[in-house]
């Protein structure tokens, strides 16, 4: 009995073992799932929506809008209204830029001026988290074509061949007795300098190419390194070893139904952790935004497949030519806090109803009857210095803060700084003059709190009941 008891013993060790392993490594695949996807994009004409959205994907296939569905950067330069933006990544992963079209249609500029008259410049912005954008910059790219007469869809894509970028756009131009878009290139390190453009791809006759972009593709797929899918009358298919190099012509999706005609903007990705594809094309003819097509092979015309419509979901809103980002674990982890679904609110003033606090001209006041309405919505953010404080983001400028200096409010843009989080974060107490509405104490003031005086935003030191009603809010929708 004495040894089969300790047979016995033996095997429920070896039981309890394995079940203890399997609870254990179960949670760390778990936790070791790949990441997701991030995509930049526009959603539609008009001055809100031609401005930078962001969108999160978990399968590549489901998106939700990030920000509450709003824009996360909003142009002041050129303009003033973006399109068809690219979302590039340095190699080490310590830079990001988005590059897009210098381009508002209705809200100033239209179609035929645009296409013969229009900005030569592109609108940049930089990043080292992709949270925390600098104000943008205007990259002139069609003032050096001759008789260049705009600068539409910019791509960019890192060549090993000359340890820089090749950054490729469109650009209305006469040239050999045609005037038509053509796709340019030039090479930057820095997407505020480049080298003198050149013709990238140049169609025959009247046909005109807008919209390209490259994916690079790993060995032992295909033939190519490089693909590259461009609207063009159909969307074209090509393949080379080399970015700068000879394409050869593959095919078209006219297979599957797809033409130049239906769609446009195509924009690539790769499913985490498979040798799977998805090409998002813009269904621009049906007003509808992007649908997606798979494919195991980029470079083969024959393996592409439309998914069934029910089989992916675009979001709440509508996705316009953008970019797709493949997430690293921290890289997601950042985007997800940094652009929570945080809603739109007012503050209202306590003593004054009817008023609440806007900005205008980047001043800071208490108006009734704001309008736009935007102008005084906000979204209450955690606190730029961490949990337990607010910061006040304004809705229709995106990475723009309330922020007090010399004790004056105005809306500035964040700049990463120390300094800036501290003098734009704010604790949340209860109200002052009524504890049912809400005061907000100053983070590196402590003796100080917003109140208006005069109609303005102020911080001072609250010592009357005049300046108790003065510094009392509500938050409301």
């Amino acid at each position: 009995m004495s040894a089969l008891r300790a047979r016995l013993t033996v095997i429920l060790l070896a039981v309890s073992l394995l079940f203890t392993g399997q609870a254990l490594t179960a949670p760390q695949r778990a936790a070791a799932a790949d990441p997701g996807y991030l995509m930049v994009h526009f959603t539609g004409e008009g001055a809100t929506n031609q401005q930078m959205y962001l969108s999160h994907s978990t399968d590549g296939v489901h998106w939700n809008d990030l920000n509450g569905g709003g824009m996360v950067l909003r142009s002041t330069v050129g303009t003033k209204g973006v399109r068809d933006p690219a979302l590039v990544r340095s190699p080490d992963g310590s830079k990001y830029w988005i590059i897009a079209t210098d381009l508002c249609i209705a809200c100033g500029q239209t179609w035929p001026g645009s296409i013969n008259n229009g900005s030569r410049n592109l609108v940049v912005w930089e990043s080292t988290d992709l949270v925390t954008w600098s104000e943008p910059w205007l990259l002139n790219v069609a003032g050096a074509i001759p008789d260049g007469r705009n600068a539409w869809a910019p791509e960019a894509i890192w060549n090993p061949e000359t340890n820089d970028y090749v950054l490729y756009w469109a650009t209305n131009v006469p040239f050999n007795g045609a005037t038509k878009h053509r796709i340019f290139y030039a090479r930057t390190s820095d997407f505020r300098t480049i080298t003198t453009p050149q013709i990238y791809i140049d169609r025959p006759g009247s046909q005109e190419i807008i919209d390209t972009q490259i994916i690079e593709v790993p060995p032992g797929v295909g033939n190519y390194r490089y693909v590259r899918a461009s609207g063009d009358g159909q969307i074209t298919l090509e393949g080379s070893n080399s970015i700068l190099g000879t394409w050869t012509n593959l095919g078209d999706l006219s297979g599957i139904g797809l033409t130049g005609s239906q769609v446009e903007g195509p924009m690539w990705m790769k499913f985490n952790g498979t040798n799977k594809w998805g090409l998002y094309l813009d269904q621009y003819a049906t007003n509808r935004g992007y649908m997606p097509v798979t494919t195991t092979d980029p470079s083969d015309p024959a393996a592409y497949q439309k998914l069934a419509s029910t089989s992916y979901n675009m979001g709440g809103t509508k996705k316009r030519h953008g970019w797709i980002l493949n997430l690293t674990a921290a890289e997601e982890s950042r985007v997800l806090a940094g652009w929570p679904n945080t809603p739109a609110q007012r503050l209202q003033s306590f003593n004054f109803q009817d008023r609440y606090v806007r900005h205008t001209n980047f001043d800071v006041r208490i108006d009734p009857n704001v309008s736009p309405v935007d102008d005084s919505q906000f979204r209450l953010r955690t606190g730029l210095v961490g949990t337990g404080t607010v910061s006040f983001e304004s809705v229709n400028m995106p990475g723009y803060f309330l922020r007090h200096s010399n004790y004056d409010f105005q809306l500035v843009h964040n700049d990463g700084s120390s300094r800036f989080a501290a003098d734009a974060t704010f604790r949340k107490v209860d109200g002052l003059a009524d504890a049912t509405w809400s005061s907000f104490q100053s983070y590196n003031f402590p003796d100080r709190y917003i109140r208006h005086y005069a109609y303005q935003l102020r911080l001072d030191p609250i010592t009357t009941a005049t300046a108790r009603g003065d510094a009392t809010f509500r938050v409301t929708n």
